[in-house]
């Protein structure tokens, strides 16, 4: 059994919630694989990978197959339980802006973090289901299809517990580096301007690494391959489903995930942009980082809003 420390919704045992996460989670690496390979997908999806290019970004149907296996699994699971449901897909049906869920618990879920890199066969792409009560994570699941990785993460007063599972379920320890100097970034193919290039310049990392996903990108710092990620907002921003997950594994596994002026993230708040300048390390040089990232901003963007 878990540790008290992680509180869950009345009626809800953590070990029966891992077990069903488990088994969504890899019912999703299926579809998705499935997809991703031109075959048939299990349960019964529609085997065309049809596009959607409209909005904000691509929708495929295989970002619509997952979501509706992950909502009727957890629903069907867990008939009744105090929590509402929030997927990327569903958000422009139940989100009126400026209003924040009227919901104390609330599953944040993305079905397909990465469409594009999906779309485009790089492989880097993942799924991501986070538990949040009163604006903050408290559990989060970074499935990565492709190379077979499922994080947990765990959330509680004063404590954390995170670890990697394969398909055979046994368990792995995250590995953060412990490194102070010469860190490396991990950053998107995508999503750069100048003012990030300017910030990576006063930063200096000793080498990056491209990589699609935030959840991949944050997995790259669990496996200690990395130990640096920035998310700078300009004309677009990342939302609520793409850093609740990956921020809760990774603050479980002993990282930080913060604002460069260290205010936390808050999810749920009537606005799901997560807009400013982000800041997720491996932890031993993080309170460094964000003040050194702050006071650049300032220069280089003033008045920005980290």
């Amino acid at each position: 059994m878990m540790p008290s420390p992680f509180a869950l919704p009345d009626g809800i045992g953590c070990e029966p919630l891992l077990v069903e996460l488990r088994r969504l989670a890899w019912g999703a690496a299926d579809i998705l694989r499935a997809y991703a390979r031109g075959e048939q997908p299990p349960y019964g999806f529609p085997p065309a990978l049809s596009v959607d290019h409209g909005g904000e970004g691509p929708v495929s149907a295989a970002d619509l197959a997952v979501n509706r296996w992950l909502l009727d699994g957890l629903a069907e699971a867990f008939p009744g339980a105090g929590w509402t449901l929030l997927s990327e897909e569903t958000a422009a049906e139940v989100l009126v802006p400026g209003q924040p869920l009227d919901a104390e618990w609330l599953w944040i879920l993305d079905p397909l973090d990465g469409t594009k890199d999906f779309l485009q066969g790089t492989g880097e792409y993942a799924v991501h289901l986070a538990l949040v009560h009163g604006q903050r994570p408290v559990l989060g699941v970074v499935l990565l299809p492709e190379p077979e990785e499922l994080w947990f993460g765990l959330l509680g007063a004063g404590a954390g517990e995170a670890w990697r599972e394969n398909r055979a379920g046994e368990r792995f320890a995250p590995a953060l580096s412990g490194r102070r100097e010469d860190l490396v970034l991990v950053a998107s193919r995508n999503h750069r301007d100048d003012r990030l290039e300017q910030l990576l310049a006063d930063l200096r990392p000793a080498r990056s690494l491209a990589i699609g996903s935030v959840g991949g990108k944050v997995a790259t710092i669990l496996r200690g391959e990395a130990d640096l990620y920035i998310s700078l907002s300009g004309r677009s921003a990342p939302k609520d489903w793409d850093m609740a997950a990956p921020e809760a594994v990774l603050r479980a596994a002993g990282g930080g995930f913060d604002h460069a002026d260290g205010r936390p993230l808050l999810y749920n708040s009537g606005d799901v942009r997560q807009a400013g300048c982000l800041i997720a390390s491996h932890g031993p040089a993080h309170a460094e980082i964000c003040r050194r990232a702050a006071a650049a901003m300032a220069v280089i963007d003033p008045g920005f809003a980290v």
